[in-house]
């Protein structure tokens, strides 16, 4: 007579075969949790142009309303903090999928900080655009002596135009 433990193995073909099986099911509880904290979040919402998105979550009510008072409100929070997605398609994904996972993660958990700072990579991302968008004034710079050596840092003078305070 054989025990319980052995009839089930034999039943999922061995060792192996109960490997695959749990394996299996850690993968569907994880993928249950990755669909579930993206429709929770509102995922779908971020890969659109919507300011409402940026405000999902009440963290980020203080930046949203800054951007409403801001001489930049016309300019959807996209254009300014992902790169361009016709022409930066490879960028535009991994800055998606990056900004995606920690606003998940932080949207899911509650963990923000209270002082939310833009992340370095991000900044850049926002520092290209300002060049891009403002490409025929920052070439007439008239006050070399701030910007000698090193490329413009539009956000060193003007931080909060995007977000007004």
């Amino acid at each position: 007579m054989s025990s319980p433990v052995q009839t089930i193995l034999s039943r999922l073909g061995g060792l192996r075969g109960l490997l695959f099986v749990v394996g299996s099911g850690l993968v569907g509880v994880l993928a249950g949790i990755a669909l579930f904290t993206f429709v929770y979040a509102n995922g779908l919402a971020y890969f659109g142009e919507d300011p409402q998105t940026c405000k999902q979550c009440h963290s980020m009510n203080k930046q949203f309303f800054a951007w409403e008072k801001g001489s930049h409100h016309t300019v959807a929070c996209q254009e300014c903090h992902i790169p361009e997605r016709a022409h930066e398609p490879v960028q535009w994904l991994l800055a998606e999928a990056d900004n995606g996972f920690w606003h998940s993660l932080k949207f899911t958990t509650g963990q923000y900080p209270t002082n939310i700072k833009i992340r370095d990579n991000n900044r850049e991302i926002v520092l290209s655009s300002c060049r891009r968008c403002h490409s025929s004034l920052i070439s007439e710079v008239s006050v070399p002596s701030l910007h000698s050596n090193q490329q413009i840092d539009c956000l060193r003078c003007h931080s909060e135009v995007g977000h007004k305070r």
